[in-house]
């Protein structure tokens, strides 16, 4: 078995009664001795700390723009400094190699990837850009919540001034931190990287504060399903079309047939074609009409009779939030939105609703 990577904050995870489970190679808080639904609540209600330094934070020179280009169909070369962009590594083929952050510096690119995927990332990237430089003396830590402004304003004023998608560097306590108005709950926050012989330092500072609580990663899997935000591995692979995963927003006009930097990224003939004709697959939300969670893997039907499956279960669990089970999907296209589905669940055939991908209002702070 291989040796599990370590957090740096792993012993201040453990005062907390975190329970480990190995996670993309990392041992990995799941949750804490409140508990899931505990943290999953409060972080929607206050504010939750996570730990999520398992992900991959690489630089990347600004003169590399037009390669980065090259692999994400996102609009990189007019990135103004200071704000950050949601983009999508696509293959040959048209599928998603990953999905990550780029936040525009004065002399780089900040990218953080998925950590299931940081060594394919770093791989793919390579291929295509020469000075790549993969952080690893940095801790990020994601502070979510209603109230995540006013704890960090506490100890940095200036955060109240970032809106949603602002990236910026500042300085706490004589260290740098680099900061972004974002995370992956639909909740106002924030992410934090940070050395990590300081950030042991910042966790504590916010945890002492009433209004933080430690949050692991099983409240971190259903506050972003609840928001309707895709994980790799479910509703994104190198076999789903950015299009088939609902992602279309994050390909702007610019990189569109008729924009002034039209495809020109990997997988461009499929993923242009499915932006003017459609996809053969879309990925929707669902509501079990039973208190059986539906998980992934789980066959959908049009009828209870029916011998064909429309589409499978990409995500699924208890939405703690409004105390019922939800799912995500990837169905054909074809399927009527107002037809109930049936999910097959230990040999029966459940019925479910097609719901809008989020089940919770994003609460961001976007400029007015």
């Amino acid at each position: 078995m291989d040796t599990l990577n370590q957090l740096s904050l792993r012993s201040l995870h453990a005062e907390y009664g975190a329970k480990f489970v190995p996670f993309a190679g990392y041992d990995m808080p799941v949750q804490y001795a409140t508990g899931v639904m505990a943290e999953h609540l409060y972080t929607r209600e206050k504010a939750g700390l996570f730990d999520v330094s398992h992900m991959g934070q690489l630089l990347i020179p600004v003169a590399a723009a037009e390669s980065l280009e090259q692999l994400i169909p996102a609009d990189i070369i007019d990135l103004p400094v200071a704000r950050q962009r949601y983009g999508l590594l696509t293959t040959k083929s048209g599928g998603v190699l990953d999905d990550l952050m780029i936040a525009r510096r004065e002399h780089d690119f900040f990218l953080v990837v998925n950590a299931s995927r940081k060594a394919q990332d770093i791989q793919h990237l390579a291929q295509y850009i020469d000075d790549i430089t993969v952080v690893i003396d940095r801790s990020l830590l994601a502070l979510q919540g209603p109230l995540a402004e006013a704890a960090l304003s506490r100890l940095i004023p200036s955060v109240s001034s970032l809106v949603f998608m602002d990236s910026i560097v500042l300085e706490w306590e004589g260290t740098e931190l680099w900061i972004s108005r974002s995370g992956y709950t639909g909740e106002d926050g924030f992410e934090i990287s940070v050395s990590n012989d300081r950030a042991e330092g910042l966790a504590r500072a916010l945890l002492a504060m009433e209004a933080v609580m430690p949050v692991g990663l099983g409240a971190r899997d259903s506050l972003r399903m609840e928001a309707g935000m895709p994980l790799y591995g479910h509703e994104l692979s190198e076999a789903i079309s950015p299009v088939e995963a609902s992602l279309t927003w994050a390909i702007p006009k610019i990189r569109r047939d008729g924009g002034a930097r039209a495809g020109g990224f990997l997988g461009d003939d499929r993923v242009l074609r499915e932006l003017e004709e459609g996809a053969p697959r879309r990925r929707v939300g669902l509501s079990p009409e039973t208190r059986a969670p539906m998980r992934q893997g789980v066959k959908l039907y049009t009828s209870p009779e029916a011998t064909e499956s429309v589409g499978a279960v990409t995500s699924g669990g208890f939405s703690p939030s409004l105390g019922a089970p939800i799912s995500i999907a990837l169905i054909d296209s074809g399927v009527d939105p107002a037809v109930t589905l049936y999910g097959e669940v230990r040999g029966k055939r459940l019925p479910v609703t097609q719901t809008k991908l989020s089940f919770h209002q994003p609460n961001y702070r976007r400029a007015s």
